[in-house]
């Protein structure tokens, strides 16, 4: 590309003249000063949910937690929001549900134990 001022010879991708410095096409590269939005996915964590906790309450969670990222780089920046808040929802359900489902497990193996101990003396 010339340059229309001077006439000198430039990069085509140069937005300003090397010669004179007028410039050449459009205005000068903006230069962003804001930090990137960062929105937690929280896949990790609905994926530890999944596997360890209750596997049919965590699907949801990878489902939404998936959703962040492709939802922030397509500029849905209110949709990753919340897909980030039901990701975390569906994380903390699938969690409490294995807690409870563990626990009840548990006190169920105990008083099983107890009550064949009973039966044996």
């Amino acid at each position: 590309m010339y340059c229309r001022s001077c006439g000198a010879p430039n990069d085509d991708n140069a937005w300003k003249c090397i010669k004179c410095g007028a410039v050449l096409q459009g205005a000068a590269p903006a230069v962003s000063t804001t930090p990137p939005i960062t929105i937690p996915n929280y896949l990790w964590q609905a994926i530890a949910c999944t596997v360890l906790c209750c596997w049919p309450l965590g699907i949801p969670a990878i489902v939404y937690a998936a959703q962040v990222n492709t939802k922030v780089g397509q500029g849905d920046i209110e949709g990753a929001r919340n897909s980030s808040q039901n990701a975390k929802m569906w994380c903390w359900i699938a969690f409490g549900s294995g807690l409870v489902v563990g626990v009840l497990y548990l006190a169920f193996v105990v008083i099983s134990a107890m009550l064949q101990q009973k039966r044996g003396s």
